[in-house]
């Protein structure tokens, strides 16, 4: 297990909301070595002790039930270093940053426009040998963007393509785990996992929240590319997929690139942004999303989005599959619903992904599970190039329609279950609490 971490765009809020209180939780728990070690990387001119009080801070809002004596040993083995990911020689200090040449994991959690800087800049900088590099998604803008950053990562690791993590947190959360285990168990025969059975299975990620800041990210982003393109369509592969006779990780992986391959998204979409309103969960006046900081109206960014696929597979044929995704909506809802046909005489089976209502804990998971990956060289939670490129392919043509206008930009007030519903929709016609998918 590699024990030299370097975290790139680590003042960044998915470092401080989840990778770090995932890595002091795996810490505390013995499951990484005690030996680890990181180097943070990011531009501020900040020093050691800056960046550590800034961590106690986001462990005490994120990590929970972390000791005081758990949280002070892992601030110990953070190390600060200031860095200009376009700067070559400033990157390799990063990289260097250890007492000795031992491999290192470099995880770069950086906005998308700063992928491709970083990752040029340390394939110049002279990785050691036995080095892994992790991409967070989105695998680029487009598919164009996507098979230009897979052909540089494969310049950067040339000798080491399976060094390369492309990590996509949905795999690791326990909805996803869950309906793998699901589908492997007697209560869930694979006999009644069809289009027989199954008339439509909806992939949900709807949250309460809004912006919480990341207007700048987020506009430039929309919900389509932020969760839709790469998580939702992960999870769709996890549900769809035929499942594999082995259970190795290449067997997995080629199975999830089969099912993309069959998979298309049809002519029908939805997509809207939010007006003023009130959030449901916390009680807080927003404003609309184009009054919001950083926000371009003339982007024309959606913070709604809902894509209904076809999988042409056999077991498929009649099935429909609708994605949808949204924010500031009146509740949290992050998993799978499956609607059997009536005749079937089975109730809607809710697999939730993530923990109670409003909580992160499923998602600190998630990432505990693909830093292990990551520190440990599995790839159980790596998306392959090929997938990232068909999940690109999928979603392109519904780009291409809203970019062209062909498709309304609708609105919904905050708060509110979104804009009114014009596609057949399935996954309010019973409760999420109905049929829960029991842990098999």
């Amino acid at each position: 297990m590699i024990t030299h971490l370097v975290l790139f765009g680590a003042t960044g809020d998915l470092a401080g909301r989840f990778l770090l209180p995932a890595l002091a939780r795996l810490l505390a728990a013995g499951d990484v070595s005690p030996d680890l070690q990181v180097v943070a990387a990011a531009p501020q001119e900040w020093d050691d002790t800056t960046f550590r009080d800034r961590v106690a801070f986001r462990l005490r809002e994120h990590a929970g039930g972390l000791s005081e004596d758990d949280s002070r040993a892992f601030l110990d083995r953070l190390h600060y270093q200031r860095v200009d990911f376009a700067d070559v020689g400033s990157v390799r200090k990063a990289v260097h940053g250890f007492a000795d040449t031992a491999p290192v994991a470099v995880y770069l959690a950086l906005p998308q426009g700063l992928f491709q800087t970083a990752t040029r800049a340390l394939g110049a900088s002279g990785l050691p040998p036995g080095s892994r590099i992790a991409v967070e998604k989105p695998f680029g803008e487009d598919l164009a963007g996507a098979v230009s950053l897979n052909a540089l990562l494969a310049q950067v690791m040339p000798d080491a393509p399976e060094a390369v993590f492309r990590v996509d947190h949905a795999l690791g959360m326990p909805g996803a785990q869950q309906v793998l285990a699901l589908r492997g168990a007697e209560a869930m025969p694979a006999s009644i996992w069809d289009s027989a059975h199954i008339e439509q299975i909806d992939i949900l990620w709807e949250e309460t929240l809004g912006l919480e800041g990341r207007a700048n990210f987020f506009d430039r982003t929309g919900a389509l590319r932020d969760v839709l393109q790469n998580h939702m369509i992960q999870v769709l592969t996890v549900v769809a997929m035929e499942l594999p006779a082995a259970a190795t990780n290449k067997d997995h992986r080629d199975a999830k690139i089969e099912l993309l391959r069959s998979a298309r998204a049809l002519p029908e979409s939805r997509r809207a942004r939010f007006t003023a309103g009130t959030l449901a969960v916390s009680g807080t006046d927003v404003v609309g999303y184009v009054q919001e900081d950083g926000v371009d109206p003339s982007r024309q960014t959606e913070t709604y989005a809902e894509v209904a696929v076809h999988v042409d597979r056999p077991r498929w044929s009649g099935t429909r599959f609708l994605l949808r995704a949204g924010k500031a909506l009146a509740t949290d809802r992050k998993g799978v619903l499956i609607h059997f046909r009536p005749e079937s005489g089975r109730e809607p089976l809710w697999i939730p992904m993530d923990g109670p209502p409003g909580s992160m804990d499923g998602e600190l998971v998630a990432y505990g599970a693909v830093l292990l990956d990551v520190l440990s060289g599995s790839s159980r939670l790596s998306v392959s190039a090929e997938e990232s490129e068909q999940a690109w392919r999928v979603v392109e043509p519904v780009l291409h329609a809203w970019a062209q206008g062909v498709v309304p930009l609708l609105e919904y007030p905050a708060g509110s279950s979104g804009p009114a519903h014009p596609l057949p929709d399935r996954s309010r016609d019973s409760s999420p609490g109905s049929g829960t998918a029991a842990a098999p």
